[in-house]
């Protein structure tokens, strides 16, 4: 979840290391630093806090060197401080290494270093690194005394790593994203494509268990047996300006906004007037069960997706959150299809998941944005959701995106199982991101009850049938942008506890668009009036019944059932940013969470 970078070239490192930081601030914001190998050894510029406190500190620095490496950190091992911030040196300091990832064994090998002579300065697994480095480095090159330290490393790691009197960089990865940017006369590692875009687009993705040494005059990667290994150049899709504000105030409230456009992306050239044009291999008549596995956001979403899937395609599916999925001996067969759903295509706990479904047999498919990332080289097939870069740590149009995915997938199951898609489906589908953008077109409503809710402690959010996953998502919003406590049931399960915690402080939100639960869902509300509660309720157009019963209204348009969590969503996301920032709080940024959950 941390951010690594770093430059090897012409100009001076520390402007493009900086820059490459806070590209990627938003995988790690609690500490930052440098390191530069300049002429006389390395100089490490180190702070506590966001990168722009590294800025003030480098300011009075005379940094001039054409190589270097960066981090900005999530908080594993170790309290945000300057000591436990990267890179971390060895004892003489002529090693820095920066790292993404948890080293499982480090207490293990942080006694046998401190055994040996080894003076450890922070409480991070991570320096242990720089200390094995150290101790191989007797008789052994830069790149044998790091292959040597990696062979003994447990768990999962994206690193990289500086000698001083050494004109290259070399950069490694185990379980954590790790990309190289190729540019005329000058190269980059960076954990995150976003903070190379301005400079190249040319990338080459490292695998698991593979090592690169960058240098001026190229490049070279090994396993980590020692084998070189080549690799392919690859190019990036997006562009820079995509991951600008483009005169939004935050990323979340940009991309809650990108969503018709994103939608449209998704299912563009896939979507016909009675067909789906998907290229994943599956032989859909042989499928006798689809796990769907994610975290998060996600896993809502392929809550959705397990009602579509049952109601068109009559096939069970079982959804799983992918952080347990592996520890409990899952059921898992051939006859199973595997789909793992991850915005990043980098999850931790999802990739797992997915690599304990492929040994159990099962056929996999992934629905991913990030093109290049790991989920997507390891599946059999897969579904790019193609909407863009997402910066804000709160996923908005990922989870639309998704849910068109999975939408996109359940009329091609559907169509091979019986010869032929609902039409009927295919063009509420195709409709969507129209609909979304008449709900964009009205914001102020929402941003004015946003400012009698920032006033609030703890709010409910209630729904039922395919808008159930809502009550889970829009309470996960406002939790994550504005720390106001929240939790999402089924409105039905109201009478089984949760009603005793009503009362005129604790607003319930209520998913009240007209389905074949509406009715279940009025009287829901009127449970909720009798005990004194306040209701906001997204309700369709003139629906006069709901609007009575509530104290505020948010209208979304009227949408195919088994599609409206795509458009009822949308009020939930504009609600929760509209809080958060009406509380000051920074919303691309909120605390103790980062964009990509990369470590368990």
């Amino acid at each position: 979840m941390c951010g690594i970078f770093g430059y090897i070239g012409f100009r001076k490192a520390t402007p493009l290391l900086i820059e490459g930081l806070r590209q990627m601030e938003y995988r790690g914001y609690d500490s930052a630093g440098v390191c530069l190998s300049e002429k006389n050894g390395l100089k490490a510029v180190k702070a506590k806090g966001r990168v722009g406190e590294l800025v003030k500190k480098a300011a009075n620095q005379d940094l001039a060197s054409t190589i270097g490496i960066a981090h900005t950190r999530w908080a594993t091992h170790g309290a945000p401080s300057e000591k436990n911030a990267h890179p971390h040196l060895d004892c003489q300091g002529d090693i820095a290494v920066v790292h993404n990832g948890i080293i499982e064994n480090y207490q293990a090998l942080k006694k046998i270093l401190e055994k040996e002579g080894h003076c450890f300065v922070s409480e991070t697994d991570s320096e242990v690194i720089s200390h094995l480095i150290e101790k191989f480095s007797e008789g052994a090159s830069f790149e044998g005394a790091v292959l040597k330290t990696l062979k003994i490393l447990q768990g999962t790691f994206g690193l990289a790593v500086v000698k001083a009197g050494e004109d290259k960089i070399i950069g490694a990865r185990k379980g954590s994203p790790f990309i190289l940017g190729l540019g005329d006369g000058e190269m980059f590692l960076a954990s995150d494509a976003s903070a190379i875009l301005k400079y190249t687009k040319k990338v080459v993705y490292l695998d698991d268990g593979e090592m690169v040494t960058i240098g001026k005059d190229g490049f070279l990667t090994r396993k980590l047996n020692g084998e070189v290994s080549e690799k392919e150049v690859c190019e990036l899709k997006w562009n820079a300006e995509q991951i600008e504000k483009g005169g939004f105030k935050h990323f979340m409230l940009k991309e809650i906004f990108e969503q018709p456009q994103a939608v449209a992306n998704t299912l563009r050239g896939r979507l016909a007037s009675d067909t789906v044009k998907l290229s994943v291999d599956i032989d859909a008549k042989a499928v006798n069960r689809i796990v769907i596995m994610a975290c998060g956001t996600s896993f809502y979403s392929g809550l959705i997706g397990k009602q579509l899937i049952e109601k068109f395609c009559r096939v069970r599916v079982d959804v799983e959150y992918a952080s347990e999925f592996r520890y409990r001996d899952p059921i898992v067969d051939k006859d199973d299809l595997a789909v793992v759903i991850s915005q990043s295509g980098e999850t931790a706990d999802t990739l797992a998941a997915l690599k304990e479904a492929k040994e159990r047999g099962a056929k996999t498919l992934g629905i991913v944005n990030v093109v290049g990332s790991t989920i997507a080289r390891e599946v059999d097939c897969g579904i790019y959701l193609h909407a863009g870069p997402e910066i804000s740590v709160a996923a908005t149009k990922a989870f639309t995106c998704q849910i068109a995915a999975l939408a996109l997938l359940t009329a091609f199951l559907q169509e091979q199982r019986t010869g032929r898609a609902d039409p009927e489906f295919l063009r509420e589908l195709a409709g969507l991101p129209e609909k979304i953008q008449d709900i964009l077109d009205h914001p102020q409503e929402i941003s004015k009850i946003a400012e009698v809710f920032r006033k609030t402690r703890n709010a409910l959010y209630l729904g039922r049938g395919f808008n159930y996953p809502l009550a889970l998502e829009g309470a996960l919003k406002l939790k994550e942008t504005s720390y106001i406590h929240a939790e999402g049931y089924p409105a039905a399960e109201m009478k089984h506890g949760p009603i005793a915690l009503i009362d005129e402080n604790m607003p319930a939100v209520f998913i009240a668009t007209k389905d074949q639960t509406y009715e279940k869902i009025l009287s829901n509300m009127q449970e909720i009036k009798a005990r004194g509660g306040r209701i906001l309720a997204i309700v369709n157009p003139r629906d006069k019944e709901a609007s009575n019963l509530a104290d505020w209204i948010i209208e979304t348009p009227v949408v195919m059932e088994c599609l409206s969590p795509m458009v009822n969503v949308v009020p939930l996301q504009l609600l929760a940013y509209y809080v958060a920032d009406a509380k000051g709080i920074d919303v691309d940024k909120p605390r103790n969470l980062a964009k990509s959950v990369t470590v368990e």
